[in-house]
């Protein structure tokens, strides 16, 4: 069975990216950005798989990654999967494919599209993994709070699942997107698209003091830290990563003695989403509270909330 260390080996060995093949993509990067404004994950991602498959057409095609044919995709695609690859990794990274030799039939830059024949794997509707409240107490309760470092933790755990966000969003957030007088928090999600959530008393309370007491010893009295514009920051004032972030939540979770294949880098935001269904919230206000731009998307919640209204009845009825 293929490991991360054959996915790994996979890249290790190609030659660096070519310049006309950077110039490409960069190019097709800065118009995707501008017309449809993707979110700076997306951009990241599209580079990476671009990238790989620039360097990969190089080294065994010969081709540079604006050439590739409909059997260079394939065959890169099938190498992938014995890689070990997930289906899901495959069907993004078409999607992103897609896009790249689009554009450049369009702009006149190729006179075929490789991707037109090619079929995303068929992928399985993923429901997300929500916690329990009981294992939500528990996972906020984790960090030790008489430590500076304990109390932003609790802090950012707090607000991720008081306000639903993405980790992209919590650590991207600015200091200046917090009112705490009117308990909001001003949210750039994807595309850029800003909304404002409420705040709770209990996140406002961690906020508080977070703002008091933690963010101005974390910061220090450097010129540097004084300028960062981060709400939540490291010592020396730069802010977090989603990958420091999500080993964060990895470690309080097996503290809190939650099984690691219960949670996921958005299990609060999904918690947060079920649990306001299962409290009989408002689909159309969860969707704005999300940031989602269709409601079909927000459906999704309602199908764990009914999971786990059937798992009570057949536990808990009398002639279930």
């Amino acid at each position: 069975m293929p490991t991360v260390s054959d996915r790994r080996h996979l890249f290790r060995d190609l030659p660096p990216l070519e310049a006309v093949d950077a110039a490409v993509i960069e190019r097709f990067l800065d118009a995707s950005w501008a017309e449809h404004g993707l979110a700076k994950a997306t951009l990241v991602a599209y580079r990476t798989d671009l990238v790989q498959l620039a360097r990969w057409l190089r080294q065994g095609r010969g081709r540079a990654v604006l050439d590739a044919g409909r059997e260079d995709l394939f065959e890169y695609l099938a190498v992938r999967g014995r890689a070990g690859y997930s289906p899901r990794s495959g069907a993004r990274l078409l999607s992103c494919l897609h896009a790249f030799y689009t554009r450049a039939v369009r702009e006149g830059a190729r006179v075929d599209d490789p991707t037109a024949l090619l079929q995303a794997p068929s992928l399985p509707r993923l429901l997300p993994k929500a916690l329990s409240e009981t294992q939500v107490a528990a996972l906020l309760d984790a960090p030790e709070v008489d430590q500076p470092l304990g109390q932003r933790d609790r802090t950012m755990l707090e607000l991720m699942y008081a306000a639903g966000l993405r980790v992209s969003e919590l650590v991207g957030l600015p200091a200046t997107a917090l009112n705490l007088r009117q308990g909001a928090l001003r949210v750039t999600g994807k595309g850029g698209k800003e909304r404002l959530v409420p705040l709770g008393d209990e996140s406002r309370h961690w906020l508080e003091r977070y703002l008091r007491e933690v963010r101005p010893a974390l910061l220090g009295k450097s010129a540097e830290a004084a300028g960062s514009v981060a709400l939540f920051v490291q010592p020396g004032g730069g802010a977090l990563s989603r990958q420091a972030f999500w080993a964060l939540v990895k470690r309080y979770a097996a503290q809190a003695g939650i099984d690691p294949a219960r949670i996921s880098p958005h299990g609060l935001r999904h918690s947060f989403a079920t649990h306001l269904l299962n409290h009989g919230a408002d689909l159309r206000a969860l969707q704005m509270l999300l940031g989602h731009e269709s409601l079909s998307t927000t459906q999704i919640y309602t199908l764990v909330a009914r999971d786990r209204l059937r798992s009570l009845h057949a536990q808990h009825h009398p002639r279930a």
